[in-house]
């Protein structure tokens, strides 16, 4: 019996700092925005996999910072093993493709987020961009990763 209760004990406090791990509480889940930008970075990790890539505004060409240069936004999104079954790879996320994906922001404000729910993130085709204010999805020839709709 004792045993049997350390055993609880144990599970229990291995647990918090699990979930703790998984917490999307720093995500603002009540927003949605859907970003467009050019891949410079895709991290495949165990835990999260990572899209890393420079905004593309509402005219079309890279959105600048005050010091000039591109602005950089990250998403998670879940485990590397498991993006990898929806077609989002490191071959799929090169440097160049262009992307479009809807992402829960970051509470505080940063250039980051999380990959919103169900929704399939659209890959343009190489080299061929959206129109101004326009994303992936509405480019004839796109692919769909992840879902059936963006």
């Amino acid at each position: 019996m004792k045993l049997l209760l350390a055993s609880g004990v144990a599970a229990c406090a291995l647990a918090g700092p699990a979930l703790a791990h998984h917490s999307f509480a720093m995500y603002d889940q009540t927003k949605t925005v859907t970003m467009t930008g050019v891949m410079y970075q895709f991290v495949a990790q165990a835990n999260h996999a990572e899209l890393h890539f420079y905004l593309v505004g509402a005219d079309g060409h890279l959105e600048k910072g005050k010091d000039g240069k591109p602005v950089p936004y990250g998403v998670e999104m879940m485990g590397a093993a498991a993006v990898a079954e929806q077609g989002i790879t490191a071959d799929s996320m090169k440097a160049g493709t262009i992307i479009s994906v809807k992402v829960n922001p970051m509470r505080d404000g940063s250039n980051f987020g999380s990959k919103a729910g169900a929704s399939a993130l659209a890959v343009c085709p190489w080299k061929t961009p959206p129109a101004p204010g326009k994303t992936c999805d509405t480019v004839s020839g796109n692919q769909l990763l992840g879902a059936k709709a963006f």
